[in-house]
């Protein structure tokens, strides 16, 4: 099965629902990696993606309880907040002088703001930072605005667009199949509106990431459905960028305020290294089509992210500079912020070349190896012998 496996993926042939569960059930990661890293350097060479990004998140205020989720909270809680329009364009003006050229706003679904907020708050944030792409809301926050507003998702559209809105962002996604999907999600965007929003999004010029989170009560063939999904959907519009494999976070500890919000914790746990690697390699061995696969290196540790680069990654992300969503579940030590020297280096170590791109992965700047890592490393490095 290996050799027919491996004959598919050097002749460039689709793999199919089989193979995936197959790539899965293997135990040989190196030669997972080796797969993985053959069809990410014939779509992407050693080039290693990023931006230079900040994530905002609004509101957590949230009228859905979704299992896994650490960072909602419901109206009157101590530590509920709501972002005002000022303070949001204050906190993206901090990063001004580093060349911000990307703001990540995801939200909770807020049971009162009116719907006029949030392209208010768009069109304030573009006259603020007016080089700065905005790519912003969850397909489940873009069906939550139909439900306040009354409005169609394609007007919804043409206004964000018009208050300068540059893409979606890839959440809500988690995983499609519903066998799993109805134990961990506690609103009502599922398959047919998530697909719905993105194919919408992608017909009026849109590009956007997709997502997956995985290490729960899923199993692979829940992962290889999940990715089968975006794959024909990707087919038909071509306007996803990237896939984004998300570690489910899992601790028994909420960091803000001690409480426990995690309804899956007692029967489940963090996928493990390895697990991610080998989540990495199968996603860009089975989504043969989208030009991008990211590691989100503040969910998986600096020292996966650098492997990863080997399992078929070629982008990791950004500079984010706070994600409440994950630092409000887990405990295990990933930084806030990581600067552009930074994710440099990063890369530069791993063995590879950066190039800092904006929302749409268009190439920004291009950045050659210092002289004693060229010296060091002439080409990618490997993992393996």
């Amino acid at each position: 099965m290996k050799r027919e496996l491996e004959a598919k993926v050097v002749a460039g042939e689709r793999l199919s629902r089989e193979d995936g569960i197959a790539l899965y059930e293997s135990d040989d990661l190196v030669w997972l990696g080796k797969l993985a890293h053959h069809k990410r350097t014939e779509l992407n060479g050693d080039r290693v993606m990023f931006n230079v990004n900040r994530h905002l998140n609004l509101t957590n205020v949230c009228s859905a309880s979704c299992a896994y989720c650490s960072f909602q909270r419901k109206p009157g809680e101590k530590d509920a907040y709501t972002m005002r329009i000022h303070e949001a364009v204050a906190k993206a003006k901090e990063m001004e002088d580093e060349q911000l050229t990307e703001l990540h706003i995801v939200n909770g679904l807020h049971p009162t703001l009116p719907w006029k907020y949030y392209p208010k708050v768009l069109r304030e944030l573009k006259g603020a930072l007016p080089g700065v792409k905005l790519k912003a809301f969850t397909a489940t926050e873009i069906q939550w605005f139909e439900k306040i507003s009354g409005l169609p998702a394609d007007e919804i559209f043409d206004e964000l667009m018009d208050a300068g809105l540059e893409s979606l962002t890839g959440g809500g996604a988690e995983i499609f199949d519903w066998e799993v999907r109805q134990h961990i999600v506690d609103h009502a965007c599922h398959w047919e509106d998530w697909s719905r929003i993105h194919r919408l999004a992608h017909s009026k010029g849109l590009r956007t990431p997709s997502t997956m989170l995985y290490g729960h009560i899923e199993e692979p063939r829940h992962r290889v459905d999940h990715v089968m999904r975006l794959r024909e959907l990707q087919d038909e519009t071509g306007g996803f960028t990237v896939f984004i494999p998300l570690r489910y976070q899992h601790d028994f500890v909420d960091s803000a305020d001690g409480k426990i919000r995690n309804k899956l914790q007692a029967r489940t746990k963090m996928a493990s290294p390895a697990e991610s690697l080998k989540t990495f390699a199968v996603s860009r061995l089975m989504f043969d089509n989208v030009p991008h696969v990211k590691c989100f290196w503040v969910m998986h540790g600096l020292s996966v992210a650098q492997l990863s680069l080997n399992f078929g990654v070629d982008d990791l992300d950004g500079s984010v500079v706070e994600y409440k969503i994950t630092h409000d579940a887990d405990s295990y030590g990933t930084p806030n912020t990581m600067h552009r020297e930074d994710l440099l280096h990063l890369i530069w170590d791993a063995g590879f070349q950066p190039v800092e791109r904006n929302t749409r992965y268009e190439v920004v700047r291009e950045y050659e190896k210092p002289t004693p890592l060229a010296a060091r490393r002439a080409e990618p490095q490997q993992v393996w012998a």
